[in-house]
């Protein structure tokens, strides 16, 4: 079995400026053993529901959090709004100079007790079917330890979500084990009618909370 990291390197990104609820994992170790949740987020404008998202998880007894971003889903949200540590390709890349030190993707998959991917966009759907790990949160996901859960929502256009070749790459995160927390329809930001929207946040921290009361076992201390 990994030694589990009961501390990440320290984030360069942006903190933010409330007092979080729950200690960051970057920050300082909790005395009491919490259940870790990793949150990746991808480029959709579903992105803009994270802040929203972050908070419902933390509003959850027990649970500490941290956030994995893609370089586009940054467009869609404000650092200062997230209250957790934010991590990103450039942290990557910056916390390895030589051997012995951090490698994060690594680290994080480590540290995670949960990973939940929302929104998870067509591009990285397509990415993590195929196995492509070209940034920070598909190297830990390709790195995932497939005995944890890792729960993914849908969230694109559409015409997107109907393409034939959705249906088949959905599948294949299921037969890799992961679950689906399915999209929902609704009036997209574009103005098109139809399924592609994200799951309710509310529905998503629920099923965080089912899979939390499954896993009480979980040593403190």
């Amino acid at each position: 079995m990994e030694p589990e990291p009961t501390r990440l390197p320290e984030s360069g990104a942006p903190r933010p400026p409330v007092e979080p609820r729950t200690s960051c994992p970057a920050t300082e170790a909790s005395e009491e053993r919490k259940f870790r949740v990793l949150v990746g987020v991808t480029g959709s404008v579903a992105a803009l529901k994270l802040p929203l998202l972050v908070s419902g998880l933390l509003d959850v007894p027990g649970l500490e959090v941290a956030v994995v971003t893609t370089e586009r889903a940054k467009h869609f949200y404000s650092p200062q709004d997230v209250a957790a540590t934010l991590y990103s390709d450039a942290d990557e890349w910056e916390m390895w100079k030589q051997r012995c030190d951090p490698v994060l993707h690594i680290d994080l998959r480590r540290w995670a007790d949960l990973m939940l991917v929302a929104p998870l966009d067509a591009n990285t759907l397509g990415k993590v079917a195929s196995g492509i790990c070209d940034n920070l949160l598909t190297c830990v996901i390709r790195a995932w330890d497939r005995s944890k859960p890792l729960l993914f929502c849908p969230a694109m256009n559409t015409a997107m979500w109907e393409h034939p070749v959705t249906a088949q790459q959905v599948d294949q995160l299921k037969a890799f084990g992961y679950i689906e927390i399915p999209c929902v329809a609704k009036k997209l930001v574009c103005g098109d009618q139809g399924l592609g929207a994200m799951a309710e946040v509310e529905t998503i921290v629920d099923k965080v909370r089912e899979i939390l009361s499954q896993h009480d076992g979980v040593q403190h201390g």
